[in-house]
């Protein structure tokens, strides 16, 4: 079984910055993706930014240049450093991980519980 917590989410006003750690635990044996998806209410669950196992970084239109998604390999964590936040970019934020638990299987999707970002005046 595979973990992923999440931390970092808030409140925070239209131009501020936020960042976001996720930290994987349990039976790990390679991790390949790690990134973050968000979901706003009403709307499709939409990629924010997702980065591989060698640190090749890619991101949603809405974010990219704001955004920054980085690793930390020995650790099994990903961070999503938020800038020049907008009112738009409020949503529920999801980790993601694709992980292969020992070198015979196949990968498994796994996702974090969420936190809630929220940008207002």
């Amino acid at each position: 079984q595979v973990q992923l917590v999440e931390s970092g989410g808030g409140l925070v006003q239209p131009g501020g910055s936020l960042r976001l750690s996720c930290a994987a635990s349990g039976n790990i044996f390679r991790i390949n993706f790690m990134g973050w998806y968000r979901q706003a209410p009403g709307k499709q669950r939409e990629l924010v930014a997702r980065i591989g196992s060698g640190s090749i970084p890619n991101y949603g239109d809405s974010v990219k240049g704001r955004f920054t998604i980085s690793r930390d390999n020995a650790k099994n964590a990903a961070y999503l450093q938020m800038n020049s936040l907008k009112p738009e970019d409020t949503a529920v934020y999801y980790c993601n991980a694709v992980v292969q638990v020992n070198p015979s299987v196949n990968y498994i999707n796994y996702w974090g519980q969420g936190t809630q970002v929220t940008v207002s005046s």
